[in-house]
């Protein structure tokens, strides 16, 4: 069992195919009770348990010493079945054989037909010695499953893969009620990309920059030893590909991130208005570009259409402009910024300021319309003269 074959050595490579078992049946049914000896000592370690976790405790403690003896092994291990208390379960025994049986085949057979009165199955798992236990273990479980029978089971083996994955698709992982083999541990661990289409998105996007990365390899070393660098072959746009390129593009920043800590009061405050102001706009010029497509087609015969546009596009200037001027609009905004205080000093000041500049605004306004009405009433008084 020290033996390295398996990886990393037998012993080991069987204590992960055993808890691909257990955790195998416990998932077919909830009610499946699972014990554990070894075959070398002849020790039961777990009693029939429903709790995996005592199973693996006790496993992981298993040391390689002694040589089994797989007929009085098997023979404890239907004594403990026959005690079970749940007397409506089916009685199965899962043999993992990594060393020599010394046993005789007859004693073998005998045994078999036995435990076939008893209505115990029995499923071995060959490995490492395969060679040698070939033939015994296949007249073992001949005489168990008879001419007909198959719910007995032999997986031999060969040195090279991985225990666990060769026991996931084969016959011993299947249920008592027929149920495919391995389905149990391959709905448990394997990865249903629908499930959580963000992380095979990452996985894609992992996997295409990995390609990426090899591919550069490549060419430096082709570059290195003289060779002519390998073209990459074009890549067949499909929406797998799109997707990509999008998860890449949204993974470089494309916009400055501000930092709201680092700025003082009056830069937040600057900020938040220059945002407000934005976003008006923004607005506002939506809804005039779908009016002014809307009435299109009635402006068309119309000859003063083009200057009520433009009398139109200059009321929706003022129409900002006055919103802007409003100070409970602008506190509303201001209140809706995380980490802004309306009633801060220095977000009045600012108000007072703003009030102050809309003021002189306003009498700058009312001064060029009294310079224009004086002109006006000049003009006439020149055309009655």
């Amino acid at each position: 069992m020290r033996n390295g074959d398996f990886l990393p050595t037998r012993l080991q490579a069987q204590q992960d195919a055993v808890s691909l078992v257990c955790h195998s049946k416990t998932r077919q049914n909830p009610e499946n009770n699972i014990g554990l000896m070894t075959l070398a000592s002849l020790e039961v370690l777990v009693t029939l348990t429903s709790d995996v976790g005592k199973i693996l405790a006790s496993l992981h403690r298993v040391q390689s010493k002694g040589e089994i003896n797989f007929l009085t092994a098997v023979k404890i291990a239907h004594l403990v079945l026959k005690h079970r208390q749940g007397k409506n379960h089916k009685m199965r025994i899962v043999v993992f054989v990594g060393s020599p049986v010394d046993a005789d085949e007859k004693d073998l057979v005998k045994l078999a037909k036995k435990l076939k009165k008893e209505k115990v199955n029995i499923d071995i798992v060959n490995f490492g010695e395969d060679a040698s236990n070939s033939e015994k273990l296949a007249s073992f479980i001949n005489a168990l499953n008879g001419k007909d029978g198959n719910l007995c089971h032999l997986v031999t083996v060969p040195p090279g893969p991985l225990l666990s994955d060769a026991l996931i698709s084969s016959p011993i992982m299947q249920g008592e009620d027929g149920a495919s083999p391995g389905m149990e541990y391959a709905s448990e661990y394997a990865f249903d990309p629908n499930s959580d289409p963000e992380l095979a998105l990452a996985l894609r996007v992992s996997m295409e920059e990995q390609r990426q990365r090899q591919e550069e390899e490549a060419r430096r070393a082709a570059a290195t030893s003289g060779e002519d660098t390998p073209t990459p072959q074009a890549a067949i746009p499909d929406n797998e590909e799109a997707m990509l390129q999008q998860a890449l593009s949204m993974s470089t920043p494309q916009t400055p991130v501000f930092d709201f800590g680092a700025m003082t009061e009056d830069q937040q405050i600057e900020y938040a208005m220059r945002l407000s102001l934005q976003n008006l706009e923004a607005a506002e010029t939506a809804e005039s570009k779908k009016d002014l497509d809307k009435d299109k087609d009635e402006k068309e015969d119309a000859p003063g259409a083009s200057a009520m546009e433009t009398d139109a596009q200059g009321d929706d200037t003022e129409d900002i402009t006055g919103v802007m001027a409003d100070p409970d609009f602008i506190k509303n905004v201001l209140s809706t910024l995380p980490g802004v205080d309306p009633s801060s000093e220095a977000i009045q000041k600012v108000m007072v300021t703003l009030a102050q500049q809309d003021d002189e605004d306003g009498k700058d306004q009312d001064g060029d319309e009294q310079m224009r009405d004086e002109s006006t009433r000049e003009n006439n008084a020149k055309e009655k003269k």
